[in-house]
């Protein structure tokens, strides 16, 4: 968006105005109400839980012909009294469809300048069989006592916030059977 100097001061003049009129007593309640009231007028109200640590904050999902159309913070909750982290307040951009979020995986071969669209089937192919060479190369079956170890210290398992808590039991749990110990979340980070 192109900004000029006079749509800059007319937005700067407006604001000015509206605070002005605030602090000499005009009553902004009803006006504030009724324009957060826009985006979700006419939705369905259905009470949810952020999935991204184990806090669980509440959240308010606005559902509307059968798409999430807003999400907020439950004030009424008494755990996060309507207060929502950066994870969550970003639920809604999580599930909203945008131009700059990829749907398929991109590859850029070695020493190469140009990204390729994969599929995943090829995509999770090419990692299982890299976790697999390395394993099979990197494995420390016993340690120096003669005592039976299966790790493998080579790899490092970094969880994300966007994976909820089952996620990332079921992720810890498939990392220990490979023999990772070296795992961390960026929830803890």
């Amino acid at each position: 968006m192109n900004t000029t100097r006079r749509n800059f001061l007319k937005g700067v003049s407006a604001g000015v105005v509206c605070l002005s009129l605030g602090q000499l007593g005009f009553d902004l309640k009803e006006a504030q109400a009724f324009a957060g009231t826009i985006k979700i007028e006419g939705a369905k109200e259905v009470i949810s839980v952020c999935p991204f640590c184990s806090v669980s904050c509440q959240v308010i999902a606005y559902v509307r012909d059968g798409k999430l159309v807003s999400t907020e913070g439950d004030p009424d909750f008494p755990v996060n009294e309507g207060a929502l982290c950066a994870k969550g307040a970003s639920l809604f951009s999580l599930y909203s469809s945008s131009e700059h979020r990829l749907l398929k995986p991109l590859y850029r071969a070695p020493y190469s300048d140009k990204w390729e669209e994969k599929d995943w089937e090829w995509t999770l192919n090419q990692i299982a069989r890299k976790i697999k060479t390395v394993r099979d190369k990197e494995l420390i079956l016993k340690n120096g006592k003669g005592q039976t170890v299966n790790r493998l210290e080579n790899f490092f398992m970094m969880g994300t916030s966007h994976a909820s808590n089952e996620e990332c039991a079921v992720i810890h749990q498939a990392m220990r059977g490979l023999g990772v110990v070296h795992m961390d979340h960026q929830a803890r980070v």
